[in-house]
């Protein structure tokens, strides 16, 4: 009887704030959508790093004809110079950190290229012209840095390259597009919070008389501001459901049935498991954040 009769209160008061109800539930929606949406962005950064950087390569560029570096002073890497570079990978020093290298010569390098620009260039490019190339792949692509280390400086060497360098431009967009989204989700937030509060004040002074009476029954505090939380946090659920059909549908229409087929080279996307994770945080967050907000507003109201 006494939970049923503090529900009742609490509809009462959504009944009676319709309109300022309605505002808290698109706030709320809004904002939770960014919040899901930044939470996702920050999951699928983190699973193309993890696709990326267990395929991306160390490449080290031998000398060709036509490089200018200073350790590229004799002209084409020689064979010893070459040999020199596979003693190293293959000794104790490197090899543990190596989980496998392959070395494409520039005759296959040339072939290659020949394949993809086609036969006129057979007299534009040479062989040697074309880089020999030791391609590495490391247990833990953090350490490419020691491989860049051990063959800088090196005679033979042209450069030592991070494919995974390439991507951090794009991983860097996509992380400075999370930020924005925090940051938008983080002012509309404030702005449900702030709604929040305002709705149940309103609410309050509507039913100011019924709150006196209450008070000289000897109803307790907990009592009467119980409902007016209850309203906040049913408005913010209310959101907080609209938030989760809102990052569902991204998830379903925006990455299963759009960016899926039209972006192959990304092979690994967020999924229902994720969703699973950002839907319970979501709601968590509406619900916090009304509860507090609305408890401290009543709270304040009655003292006043």
């Amino acid at each position: 009887m006494r939970f049923g009769l503090i529900t009742g209160e609490a509809l009462s008061g959504l009944r009676r704030n319709a309109s300022m109800v309605i505002s808290v539930v698109l706030v709320t929606f809004v904002s939770l959508t960014f919040v899901g949406a930044a939470i996702l962005m920050q999951m699928q950064i983190g699973k193309m790093k993890d696709f990326w950087a267990d395929r991306a390569q160390v490449a080290v560029y031998m000398c060709a004809s036509v490089s200018t570096a200073p350790t590229c002073d004799g002209g084409v890497a020689t064979q010893d110079q070459i040999d020199a570079v596979t003693a190293q990978l293959t000794g104790p020093t490197l090899s543990p950190l190596i989980r496998e290298y392959t070395f494409e010569t520039s005759e296959q390098a040339y072939e290659k290229a020949i394949d993809q620009l086609g036969a006129e260039y057979e007299s534009i490019i040479t062989p040697d012209q074309i880089n020999a190339t030791f391609s590495i792949n490391l247990n833990d692509q953090s350490k490419s840095d020691v491989i860049a280390e051990a063959f800088g400086g090196t005679s033979g060497v042209e450069e030592v390259k991070d494919q995974l360098q390439y991507l951090e431009p794009l991983f860097s967009a996509l992380t400075v597009a999370t930020y924005i989204a925090v940051g938008i989700a983080g002012l509309m937030l404030i702005a449900a919070v702030l709604l929040i509060a305002t709705t149940i004040r309103l609410s309050a002074f509507a039913r100011r008389k019924e709150l006196g009476i209450m008070r000289l029954v000897g109803a307790s505090n907990r009592f009467i501001q119980t409902p007016f939380i209850l309203e906040g946090v049913f408005a913010a659920l209310i959101g907080s459901a609209l938030a989760s059909v809102g990052v569902w549908a991204t998830v379903e229409f925006g990455v299963n049935g759009y960016l899926r087929e039209r972006i192959t080279f990304v092979t690994t996307w967020v999924d229902y498991g994720d969703l699973a994770v950002v839907i319970p945080v979501l709601i968590v967050i509406g619900v916090v954040l009304a509860a507090l907000s609305a408890g401290f507003a009543i709270r304040r109201w009655l003292r006043a």
